[in-house]
């Protein structure tokens, strides 16, 4: 390769931070699909038990619906299913029964995602978590 050639077009100065973070470009659909499956089986049961000792289960919550609604962009869904399946995946960077820091690393991956695509949620998406929320508060 001479020294014209770059190895990748992001290299010295062309980097495009829209584009490269662009979520239609990184979804595979199998893979959004897989994600999908997973929080479908293990968001409801992961709330009931964190509802009370995560600040950011109604946050969960409202990507889910948000996700579920059909005026969501696939792209968007996608990123969302992504960062759910982390929140209810058992294998974690933190484990989630460490006190104190168990759901640091789920935090952060839900501010990223919701940095990206959270202009999709909606008033009606956090108003159903919140009233999900305090049903199952109430409900114990």
């Amino acid at each position: 390769m001479s020294a014209r050639e770059k190895a990748s077009p992001n290299v010295n100065g062309e980097f495009d931070p829209h584009r490269a973070l662009d979520p239609g470009r990184a979804l595979v659909p199998s893979v959004a699909r897989l994600n999908e499956q997973r929080v479908t089986l293990g968001l409801w049961p992961k709330v009931r038990r964190v509802a009370a000792h995560v600040p950011f289960a109604a946050d969960a919550l409202a990507v889910w619906f948000c996700a579920r609604d059909e005026a969501t962009p696939v792209a968007a869904k996608g990123m969302m299913f992504a960062a759910l399946a982390y929140f209810v995946s058992p294998l974690d960077a933190v484990p989630d029964f460490l006190a104190g820091v168990g759901y640091t690393d789920d935090a952060a991956v839900f501010m990223a995602m919701l940095a990206l695509v959270g202009r999709h949620l909606k008033p009606r998406h956090r108003q159903a978590a919140r009233a999900e929320i305090e049903r199952l508060r109430t409900a114990d």
